[in-house]
């Protein structure tokens, strides 16, 4: 990496006929004997043993499967003056509804 000496950006690779050269936005070039190596990076792969919900389970019966505990959580979905509303999602079918009071 290289700055330019007139303004101190970062000067990037240009070609410039056969040859690379470093250029800068202002107009400066760097015409020394310049190489560049490419760098690949390597992907990391993490593996999903197991999902979760990271939300807090609470004492609610799902309308469909009627297990009693739920995921919930509440959101301010209409104007600042009303009431925020609350979803619940079941632990069992995954099934989610919401409730307005």
């Amino acid at each position: 990496m290289m700055f330019c000496p007139k303004c101190k950006c970062i000067m990037m690779p240009k070609a410039s006929g056969k040859k690379t050269v470093l250029a800068c936005s202002c107009g400066h070039v760097h015409e020394a004997n310049v190489s560049f190596t490419e760098q690949t990076k390597k992907r990391k792969e993490i593996e999903v043993i197991e999902e979760r919900e990271s939300l807090p389970i609470i004492e609610q019966e799902c309308p469909k499967c009627h297990h009693k505990k739920a995921f919930f959580w509440s959101k301010q979905t209409r104007a600042a003056d009303e009431p925020e509303t609350r979803f619940f999602k079941c632990e069992e079918c995954k099934h989610t509804w919401r409730d307005y009071k």
